[in-house]
């Protein structure tokens, strides 16, 4: 299912309305999906593997935080904000400025990063974490059924 990006982001709650929450692909809505952008953002940092790995540790216990409260949308945010540090910080890690083409549409030379590269290492662990966590799946599947519209 395509991810929804006609809501109005602005006034949803998607706390108290979880059915208005799509899973979408990847880290689809990331930035979008109140309040919990607004409870994990301030802790999203990768710039070095010591502030990537507090980061890290910080969003998996909001994970484990929504998880106790069952709150499956706080899961999946947290999930993907641990996903973006992952992809953010491998870009950094290939393209030192963060930009993967340039203006006239070529690709950046690969310019590594180790420290870069490490820092998405930390945030690869806690997101294969989440991927295996059986209670995860088992909300994302119970979502997807609950609130995905069937044709017919």
């Amino acid at each position: 299912m395509k991810f929804n990006y006609d809501q109005d982001f602005d006034s949803i709650d998607f706390r108290e309305h979880p059915e208005l929450y799509q899973i979408g692909r990847g880290e689809q809505g990331v930035l979008l999906v109140q309040p919990y952008k607004g409870e994990i953002l301030p802790h999203w940092r990768f710039k070095t593997p010591e502030i990537a790995k507090d980061s890290a540790e910080k969003i998996y216990d909001l994970y484990l935080n929504y998880k106790k409260e069952g709150d499956f949308v706080g899961m999946d945010m947290s999930r993907k904000f641990i996903q973006m540090g992952y992809t953010r910080a491998m870009r950094y890690a290939h393209h030192k400025s963060g930009r993967k083409y340039a203006e006239n549409g070529s690709v950046y030379l690969n310019d590594e990063a180790p420290e870069k590269r490490e820092s998405a290492l930390i945030f690869k662990a806690y997101w294969d974490k989440i991927r295996a966590d059986q209670d995860y799946l088992a909300m994302k599947k119970a979502h997807k059924e609950k609130y995905t519209k069937k044709d017919g």
